[in-house]
């Protein structure tokens, strides 16, 4: 096998496998390629970057292509375009070979570091690119423009949810907590029900229309009281938001599609989803039942409507209905 620099007389030959890749490792479905671009510029590189092709006694079956970044993105860098070897020529070492070739040039041309783009779906390239010590230092996200912009907007005329639920049977000092707090949220007045079974429901209108006053109303209440209390909320029109409190602190946590708002690091995406067993020693519920009804899932529409879900999920809790 022979490693060496590709001249014009290779076009063809790169054409050829640079064909082949393309129908090997398809490009996501948002791009789309042009052929005779892809190919101006191989030529380009050919004639003015770091071009190389393995060759063996059936002629050329792989190349790599390479070259400095333009200063503008920062020194010091370069990147590898493109890398192919043809499945009969694999496991021998040839993309090792033109890959070390490629970046001891790179080397003597002051590079410090080299990037390559890999499709997500290559996981093959992904693996032996890490193996080599690549890292991945960012990521390129794609929605569907139609489905993000439906995802994120609010539902117009969607219902709006907002209650705090506190554990205790008090409703005189329920009463006067809430309603002391409330001017901080800018309301005027709270709804404080009567107590059904051992809970008190804590209404408010600002809080309704603003998942952060719930909040602030839901850990207010728990902490002046040393009371578990459970909001319960529907957010955008569209999601649940569920938050458990013991003694004023957060135990646990549940958004109906917890990656509504945006993208999260998998762990908070786990975290979201209800615990039954917090749920359980907070309220006394059935564990089976909680994980029947407290659901995740990527999209409102895999649900049930917000407010039926917001229902089942108080049933479940054992808490006071969520209508009135």
């Amino acid at each position: 096998m022979t490693i060496r620099t590709a001249t014009a007389e290779d076009l063809p030959a790169l054409e050829r496998l640079w064909r082949r890749f393309e129908e090997e490792v398809p490009r996501a479905e948002h791009v789309e390629v042009d052929a005779t671009r892809e190919l101006s510029e191989i030529a380009d590189l050919v004639r003015d970057g770091i071009a190389l092709v393995a060759e063996n006694d059936d002629g050329v079956v792989g190349f790599v292509l390479a070259r400095t970044k333009s200063a503008h993105v920062g020194s010091h860098a370069g990147e590898i375009t493109d890398l192919y070897v043809e499945p009969a020529a694999r496991r021998d070492g040839v993309a090792r070979a033109l890959v070390h070739e490629a970046a001891s040039r790179l080397s003597q041309a002051g590079v410090e570091r080299v990037e390559l783009d890999v499709e997500a779906s290559n996981a093959g390239a992904r693996t032996v690119y890490a193996r080599w010590g690549f890292r991945e230092q960012r990521l390129v996200l794609v929605a569907p423009l139609e489905a993000l912009v439906a995802r994120l907007e609010p539902v117009a005329g969607g219902p709006e949810l907002g209650v705090a639920f506190v554990q205790t049977d008090d409703h005189g000092v329920v009463e006067r907590a809430a309603s002391s707090f409330a001017p901080r949220i800018g309301s005027s007045g709270v709804d404080v029900d009567s107590p059904v079974d051992g809970w008190i429901a804590v209404r408010d209108h600002v809080a309704t229309h603003d998942p952060d006053a719930l909040r602030r109303l839901a850990k207010e209440l728990s902490d002046r009281l040393g009371s578990v209390v459970v909001s319960l909320g529907i957010e955008s029109g569209a999601v649940v938001r569920l938050v458990a409190l013991e003694r004023g602190s957060i135990l646990d946590e549940y958004l109906s599609v917890p990656e509504f708002h945006g993208p999260l690091p998998p762990g908070d995406v786990i975290a979201l989803a209800a615990n039954p067993t917090v749920l359980h020693r907070l309220t006394g519920a059935d564990p089976a039942r909680i994980r029947a009804v407290v659901k995740t899932a990527t999209s409102p529409t895999d649900l049930p409507p917000p407010l039926e879900l917001a229902a089942s999920i108080a049933a479940a809790l054992g808490l006071p209905p969520i209508d009135r």
